[in-house]
Formats: structure tokens, sequence, C-alpha cells
């Protein structure tokens, strides 16, 4: 069963969510740098039959891997938690939460200060709705 947070118990986490998502957001950008990069290397290779960029390519492709494995493991942490992650770009999560007669996501965005929102479960983001509502 997963769990149910308070609000209380969702704020208390924010300090700890709050490094990891900044984290996840560095790592997403540094990945997207690679594939440019790597797409990049790739037409510029097929284009003039450049062999020794195989190997730049296998690097670039050993590194973007790396980054993505750091990517899986902080939202892995954050998963661990309870938490579910909704929008790395955003850095949008939601925890479920017993509202009323049924489970809702209080929602949170990098860069609130606190939870305000909430929302169905199969609402999403659109969907928010104040909490003092």
């Amino acid at each position: 069963m997963e769990r149910l947070f308070s609000r209380a118990e969702a704020e208390a986490l924010l300090p700890t969510l709050r490094p990891l998502l900044e984290e996840l957001q560095l790592l997403r950008q540094h990945a997207a740098r690679l594939e440019q990069e790597m797409r990049e290397l790739h037409w510029k290779a097929r284009g003039n039959g450049h062999d020794h960029l195989d190997e730049e390519l296998t690097t670039l492709q050993r590194r973007r891997e790396s980054v993505l494995n750091e990517l899986g493991e902080r939202v892995d942490r954050i998963h661990a938690l309870g938490v579910l992650v909704k929008d790395l770009d955003l850095g949008l999560i939601d925890f479920p939460h017993w509202r009323g007669q049924r489970v809702v996501y209080l929602c949170w965005k990098l860069g609130e200060d606190s939870i305000d929102w909430w929302h169905e479960v199969d609402a999403g983001y659109a969907g928010r709705q104040r909490l003092d509502a």
C-alpha cells in the first residue's frame, strides 16, 4: 500500500527533496547537452567518414549513460520516500494524501515555499486546487 502523507509530513520532506530535485534538473540538462553533442558528432562522422570519431562518440555515450544512471538513482531515492516524481523540468512532485473519503495528491513544485495545492489522482497539474479552498 502506498504511503499517505499529511500536509505537515509532506512539508517536512521539502528540505530533503529540494536539493534532490535541483540536482535532477541539472543532471537532465547535462544529459540533454550530451545527447546534442552525440547527434552532432554522429552526423559529422556520417558525412565525412570520420572513423576516428567513433571513439569520441563512445565516450559521449558512456558519459550520457552515467548521467542517466545518476538521474535514475535520485528518482528512486525520491520514490523510496513514497513521493511521486511527475515532471523533472518543473520540479513537480506529488504526495499521496487522504482527503475526505478518497486519496488525492498534494502537489508541490520546485520554487514554491510550501505545499498549498492538491489535485485528484487523475486530474494532474492542470487540475490543481488550493488546499484552503
